[in-house]
């Protein structure tokens, strides 16, 4: 049950130009649907790895069973306390999701979404009026999704190439510049902490520092977990999702034009792509010995259900390596599943969409320009370090 396989190193896996590492990955579904892999994690460690839609379903319900307490964060510092509400199991978890779910309703997104759109119209429009070709994550995808990460923190403008910068060492960096990036943030969190105390404003933080558990106000660890889990969701994924999206449609000029034509077919096209490109493996741990569908897994052992490798599985999609953006019926995992679905999964979707229909509604026909080539890479999030498109 041992197969050699890394997120991080495996082929496919490395940056590479014109890399596809979402096809990569679904070539496990040629193997068996859990195997042991001694090497697939940032820190060198082992995990089992779960490649069938169904079973990473089964596992990811089972809280009890394999809790979602990794300290993905605070690892970088040698610390053990989570990222709240996805590190805590039931029924701690259930308490703070309760706390927090207001925050990024359905009701709270709409009322959100004129400034979404409106960040979306202001970005594409300086673009259009100076150039006719860009670097569509960093003109576009990463300031258009981390500054309604800044919105929602309360904040301005001014530091978004910081705030990336953070994020992309805190991702995608080495261990130095992980740790270094990590206390960084917990520093941002804490002096915001503290000027929300002092100010109080209509925003995310304010709500953090007032808010109560059980009739106490919240802990500095709390608020740490809290305030960096916001930090690590909001700067990275939303617009590497972007560019993978844009970067397909480019070389698909046939469905760029259909969804440009109808517009309305656009948010379900998302939900396909999101299927195809989905970006984040999520790592449980098992808390006892358990036989999971003929593997041996003991307690303390990693598990991987990786959304790239699941959202592929032949058993669940039909041609799933085909994008097809009429697919109905997309039970994708690109947003976990069980209790600890993505708690900012009504606003990552509305970003994407509005993304995708402003983009096309103001740019003509766009492609990957001539010479250049996206950079891709693997790892515990996938990710694109460039997108050079042209409509010249």
């Amino acid at each position: 049950m041992v197969k050699d396989f890394s997120l991080f190193t495996s082929p496919g896996m490395e940056r590479m130009p014109n890399g596809d590492p979402h096809a990569a990955v679904a070539c496990l579904h040629n193997g068996p649907r859990i195997f042991y892999s001694p090497c697939n994690t940032r820190d060198g460690r082992g995990t089992w790895v779960i490649v069938r839609a169904q079973d990473q379903r089964k596992l990811l319900q089972d809280t009890g069973t394999f809790s979602s307490h990794r300290s993905l964060f605070a690892s970088a510092l040698g610390e053990n306390w989570p990222l709240i509400p996805l590190e805590l199991d039931p029924p701690a978890h259930s308490v703070f999701r309760s706390l927090l779910n207001p925050l990024l309703s359905p009701r709270r997104i709409m009322e959100l979404e004129p400034a979404v759109r409106d960040r979306a119209i202001a970005l594409i429009s300086k673009i259009s009026a100076s150039s006719t070709s860009c670097d569509i994550l960093t003109d576009f995808a990463f300031p258009f999704a981390v500054s309604i990460f800044l919105r929602l923190l309360g904040l301005s403008d001014e530091r978004l190439n910081t705030f990336v910068g953070w994020g992309k060492d805190l991702l995608h960096g080495d261990g130095i510049r992980r740790t270094a990036a990590a206390r960084t943030i917990l520093a941002f969190i804490d002096e915001l902490a503290a000027m929300r105390r002092k100010e109080p404003a209509d925003d995310f933080m304010t709500f953090v520092v007032q808010a109560k558990v059980d009739g106490r106000l919240l802990r500095d660890q709390e608020i740490h977990g809290i305030g960096a889990l916001l930090f690590v969701a909001g700067l990275d994924t939303v617009a590497t999702a972007i560019g993978f999206d844009l970067a397909y449609l480019a070389r698909n000029p046939t469905e760029q034009e259909l969804l440009r034509s109808k517009p309305d077919r656009i948010v379900l096209a998302a939900e396909e792509l999101l299927r195809a490109y989905s970006t984040v493996q999520m790592i449980r741990v098992a808390t006892k010995d358990i036989n999971f569908e003929g593997a041996p897994i003991r307690k303390g052992d990693y598990i991987s259900c990786a959304t790239m490798i699941a959202n592929r599985d032949p058993v669940e999609f039909e041609n799933p390596n085909t994008i097809d953006l009429a697919r109905e019926d997309n039970r994708h995992t690109a947003f976990a599943y069980g209790p600890h679905r993505c708690l900012g999964s009504h606003l990552a979707r509305r970003e994407i969409v509005i993304g995708l229909e402003e983009w096309l509604s103001r740019i003509p026909d766009f492609r990957i320009k001539d010479g250049t080539a996206p950079i891709t890479y693997g790892g515990h999030v996938f990710g694109m370090e460039n997108l050079i498109l042209d409509w010249s």
